[in-house]
Formats: C-alpha cells, sequence, structure tokens
C-alpha cells in the first residue's frame, strides 16, 4: 500500500498516511474529466439570457399603410422582426442549462483529477490549515510557509477563519471538503488538504 507524506508548516513529514488502493493507482481517463468539466459549467450558467419577440416590442400598434393600392409590400405592423425597431425571431429565452452526470462518473473523475495532481507532485496534505484571526495576512504566512503560489485550499467547514482569511488574495481559494469539485482542483496548481479534510476525502472516493 501506498504511503503519502503529512508536512507540518516548516516542511518537514510529520507523519504517513496509507493511500487506499485504486485511489490514485492506474491513469487518468481524459474524456471523463472533460465530460465532469463540462458538466460543471453547464451546472453554474444562469440561463438568464432573452430577447423580445415582436409580441413584446413596444409600438406597432396600427397599421402603416392600407393592404393594397400602394404599390408596396403588405405589411401589418412596425415591429415586425424585418423592420428596425422590430422584435427578434428565434432569440434565446431563459433556460435551464443543467444536467445530471451520474454519480460513479463524478466521482471517478474527481478520482482521476487528484490522482493527476498526486502524480504531478501538486497534492500536498498537511497535519492543519488554521489560522489565528479572519485576516489576509494570516493567509499570506500560510501560503508562505508551504511555499504556494496558486492553490485550492481544502478543510472542513470548522475553519471558518481559513475561508474568510482568502478571500482577497488572488490564484487562491479556500473550500469546503464537502463541496470540492474537479473544475477547482484542475483551475489552481496545487491542491492542499488539512489532514482531516483529506482522510474524508478518501473515505467519499473509497
Amino acid at each position: 500500500m501506498a504511503k503519502l507524506d503529512i508536512i507540518d508548516r516548516d516542511g518537514k513529514t510529520a507523519a504517513q498516511l496509507d493511500l487506499p488502493e485504486g485511489v490514485f493507482a492506474g491513469t487518468a481517463n481524459d474524456h471523463l474529466i472533460y465530460e465532469a468539466v463540462v458538466n460543471f459549467r453547464a451546472n453554474q450558467r444562469q440561463g438568464t439570457a432573452a430577447t423580445k419577440t415582436r409580441a413584446f416590442v413596444s409600438g406597432g400598434g396600427k397599421k402603416p399603410w392600407r393592404q393594397k393600392g400602394t404599390g408596396r409590400a403588405r405589411v401589418g405592423s412596425t415591429r415586425s422582426p424585418l423592420w428596425k425597431k422590430g422584435g427578434t425571431v428565434f432569440g434565446p429565452e431563459p433556460r435551464d442549462y443543467s444536467y445530471e452526470l451520474p454519480k460513479k462518473a463524478r466521482r471517478s473523475a474527481l478520482r482521476a483529477a487528484l490522482a493527476k495532481k498526486h502524480a504531478d507532485q501538486e497534492l500536498i496534505v498537511t497535519s492543519e490549515l488554521d489560522v489565528k484571526e479572519p485576516k489576509t495576512k494570516e493567509a499570506v504566512a500560510l501560503l508562505k510557509a508551504y511555499k504556494l503560489d496558486s492553490a485550492l485550499l481544502v478543510d472542513t467547514a470548522a475553519n471558518a477563519n481559513l475561508f474568510r482569511a482568502v478571500r482577497n488574495l488572488p490564484r487562491v481559494k479556500a473550500v469546503d471538503v464537502v463541496g470540492l469539485n474537479i473544475y477547482d482542483v484542475l483551475a489552481h496548481k496545487s491542491v492542499v488538504f488539512s489532514r482531516r479534510a483529506f482522510e474524508a476525502i478518501l473515505e467519499k472516493l473509497t
């Protein structure tokens, strides 16, 4: 069984954790990762784009000219889609872009993404990610201790100070392990787990 080092803020190995077989083994399924990312982004879309058809454009109540005898084409409204300031034909309407990806596929994709990070030595497990106060300077000190630039910090909801401390830092995001998703994993160079968060995600993925 493979082992993973758990480091402290000094960069030293504080402990070791057994990695369950099958979680970080095997080759990454790139297409499954792609499908999971597309699904995540589709589910984030608001779908509020809309245009007005001729029924909703103001004006156009009067017939511009009589039906026959003018030599011009017949027309019933100045708000016809053929006219300037007319309605839009087949324009976007509010819709729901979200769709469900099978639970097993979502977990497999997240497992593959984390395995890729581990293979690239961009997955770090720390003894803790606690900060004393919910201040940006505390988060900066934490990142300097682990020599991080672009990072996704993963901990439990109990560490509220961490989530507030990193809000103003570019290229850094802190998430609750319950809400960990494949898009955030791939969008950051490094993924940093606290030990308790990593044990929770292992339990979820095995």
